[in-house]
């Protein structure tokens, strides 16, 4: 019986805990657009998003249906349709990079999982671009993606990224399939699985395999002002930045030490660093692309029905085992995955 738990349809890519960082040690203006971000979040939260998928018609076709909006700085809606499916470069670099990087995810999961959209019902991907002023975020909200500018002293648009659209999609992959409630362990299963996924379109994209991907996520989202190299290491946790103003990068590695914490719905943005590893350790082991195997085992427990919402990491585990056994037998991919989770402390 799948658990129940409130409602969450905004998922961020901001960690909470880097806004306070901002809010404690930036100047005025990085204070200002992180205050504005994070009162802007928490009304998202306890806000119905607007049904902007029911004004475009779903693909029968398995045919991608892209459109993308320009809020022009304001918090309306989806805002002003700039450029959709076939239309030519709209020479916006917000408009254009969301309209290619949903482009990239979309095609991603058709190509590897036979998946008609996001929702595997044709869902056609909906994206609003110059959100708010300074806003230091991007989500997605059950409906359409969403995207700040960024304040140029940290954060870059936030449309730079491929993988952190390739993240927050992949949120409504999960909603759509496993629906992992955004809470302790499931939650950062969930942020987990995005980042997962989210490293995938990239590699997909530049036809990387797992010892040539950097293993990065949100590589170019911090300007050259930050000592770091970007939002999250999936490879080292822990060692994204190390910067005087956002401080050290927290996320573990290991069940050792793992965050017991009752911030950021605990921890699902700090926590989400230990299965993180557990994927790059199986997918450098198994070698070549990432996608094939390692990717397909995820994608497999993913969609799993026996999945719960509530699932904690050993349970996510042991039906990655499950999966890895009945896509491979018990060959060195499924010695991979066993690796992996030991070398984070999940037993299974």
């Amino acid at each position: 019986m799948k658990a129940v738990f409130p409602d969450t349809r905004h998922y961020g890519v901001m960690p909470p805990h880097i806004l306070e960082r901002l809010i404690e040690h930036g100047g005025d203006r990085l204070r200002h657009s992180a205050l504005t971000t994070q009162s802007l979040d928490q009304s998202l939260r306890t806000s119905k998003a607007i049904e902007v998928t029911a004004l475009h018609r779903r693909s029968q076709l398995n045919e991608i249906q892209r459109f993308i909006y320009d809020a022009k700085n304001t918090m309306e809606l989806p805002g002003v349709l700039i450029r959709q499916e076939n239309s030519a470069a709209s020479g916006d670099i917000a408009v254009d990079e969301a309209y290619e990087y949903l482009g990239a995810t979309w095609n991603f999961f058709k190509d590897i999982f036979e998946r008609n959209s996001i929702d595997n019902q044709g869902l056609p991907l909906v994206g609003t671009v110059h959100y708010g002023h300074d806003y230091e975020n991007a989500f997605w909200n059950s409906q359409q993606m969403v995207f700040g500018d960024g304040d140029g002293e940290i954060f870059n648009r936030f449309t730079i990224s491929l993988d952190i659209i390739g993240h927050e999609l992949t949120h409504g992959v999960t909603e759509s399939e496993a629906n992992l409630v955004y809470y302790n362990q499931p939650g950062a299963l969930n942020e987990s699985i995005s980042d997962v996924f989210g490293s995938l379109v990239k590699q997909y994209h530049h036809q990387q395999t797992a010892e040539q991907a950097n293993w990065i996520i949100g590589e170019e989202l911090l300007t050259e002002r930050v000592n770091g190299i970007g939002l999250r290491s999936m490879a080292e946790p822990g060692t994204a930045y190390d910067d005087p103003v956002l401080g050290k990068d927290p996320q573990p590695g290991h069940m050792d030490n793992y965050i017991e914490t009752r911030e950021d719905n605990g921890g699902v943005h700090l926590n989400s660093g230990i299965p993180n590893r557990a994927f790059y350790l199986v997918a450098t082991a198994i070698g070549g692309y990432a996608w094939e195997k390692a990717g397909r085992i995820w994608y497999a427990t993913l969609t799993d029905r026996q999945l719960p919402n509530d699932a904690d990491f050993q349970t996510f585990a042991r039906l990655t085992q499950t999966h890895a056994e009945r896509l491979y037998g018990r060959g060195s991919e499924y010695e991979a995955v066993l690796a992996g989770w030991r070398g984070v402390g999940v037993a299974i």
